[in-house]
């Protein structure tokens, strides 16, 4: 070897990182998410310190085996989630293992009810889960969607049968009105899944007149239309399906009931059944409005005065509060961020929508030509490549 190749090869090894991968250009962001969380949790703790020293206190005097029933509820509904989705999934032909998913909601919780913008991180997060897994864009999007239906639908249904119980409603029309409803649903959307080619020609009439009234040829974006139909065919939503995914979806919510019930156990107290749903129902229902991450503040105060009208006394009502909200929101949260952490902080640079046939950035394209003519005056000492040297 000559003195002169030596200083070139020393640079060629300098001019390549240990791990044989350029670090990226915004390698850093990653990290800045990951302080902002930190930081927006930390502020959280703080805000609710004074609430978990009244709840940790309310442990104390609480009835030990009422609080691990709540909290074995509070797990039982995070696993139903888990089974919507796979039941979804499955009838699109994506098959899920179940620890897996249940990872995902655990994870995909955690960031909903604890940071700001949280639901459409969650939504993003488990919809990119998904396309790991090998669901098409189109039936990942529709999972979400179908998923979400059925969770609002089973919580109105919750809440209309509680209010039924209490004889809030004399008129039973407006509860025929929203069985109705929800049966239309079911069956519109499993008409959809299972023969999507009946929307094909409602579908090309609708872009015909769409491109017509923007001056395009009426076949502008006609393939992306018949290309997410044939996604869309990929998904065999039988009627066994969807009862399935439906019988989760109720027992999500009769699950968190019970977590609520069990924590009135555990303070004390002794609520009605139908006051306790409907008190649920309503403290669900505002607490889904992006206020505060978790319905922070938003939930305590629906949920406290219903406790109260189900027959609750105020010190019980605040105490079954404190011990549903540390077993289903903190107690769970804290499991879904360790699994994140652990999990899936270092998927972060898998995407699941990367083109392969991206063409490389100018600093990617200077980089391989430096390294190939590195290796082209790279000294060969034993002569092997040209052999007439």
């Amino acid at each position: 070897m000559s003195h002169d190749d030596a200083p070139m090869s020393s640079d060629h090894h300098q001019a390549s990182p240990p791990d044989g991968r350029r670090r990226g250009k915004y390698w850093w962001v990653r990290w800045a998410i990951l302080a902002v969380a930190v930081i927006v949790l930390t502020v959280e703790l703080v805000l609710v310190w004074d609430q978990l020293a009244k709840a940790w206190k309310s442990l104390l005097s609480a009835n030990g085996w009422w609080v691990l029933a709540a909290v074995a509820a509070a797990m039982a509904s995070m696993h139903s989630f888990a089974q919507i989705q796979r039941t979804l999934l499955r009838s699109a032909g994506v098959e899920v293992r179940q620890w897996r998913s249940e990872a995902a909601f655990y994870a995909g919780n955690a960031l909903s009810t604890t940071l700001p913008g949280g639901p459409v991180l969650s939504a993003t997060f488990v919809y990119r889960q998904q396309r790991i897994w090998g669901a098409s864009p189109m039936v990942a999007s529709w999972q979400l969607v179908m998923s979400g239906v059925l969770q609002v639908v089973g919580l109105a249904l919750l809440g209309l049968g509680g209010a039924f119980l209490l004889g809030a409603s004399k008129n039973p029309l407006s509860l025929i009105f929203t069985l109705g409803g929800f049966v239309a649903l079911l069956v519109l959307a499993q008409t959809v899944a299972a023969n999507p080619q009946q929307i094909d020609g409602i579908g090309v009439r609708l872009l015909s007149r769409f491109n017509a009234v923007r001056g395009k040829p009426l076949d502008t974006g006609l393939a992306g239309w018949r290309r997410m139909l044939t996604q869309l065919e990929s998904v065999s939503l039988s009627r066994r399906a969807l009862t399935n995914a439906f019988s989760w979806s109720m027992f999500n919510w009769i699950a968190d009931v019970a977590c609520l019930a069990f924590a009135a156990y555990a303070a004390g107290g002794h609520p009605s059944l139908a006051g306790l749903t409907v008190a649920y129902a309503a403290a669900r229902a505002v607490g889904s409005i992006p206020l505060m991450p978790g319905g922070l503040l938003v939930v305590e105060a629906v949920l406290v005065p219903g406790l109260v009208s189900s027959g609750m006394t105020l010190a019980q009502a605040i105490s079954a509060m404190l011990i549903y909200r540390l077993a289903s929101w903190i107690f769970i949260s804290t499991i879904g961020w360790v699994i994140f952490f652990f999990m899936f902080r270092t998927e972060a640079d898998l995407d699941p929508d990367a083109d392969p046939h991206r063409e490389p950035e100018p600093d990617d394209t200077r980089e391989t030509a430096t390294e190939s003519q590195d290796m082209t005056f790279t000294p060969d000492p034993d002569n092997t490549r040209n052999p007439d040297s």
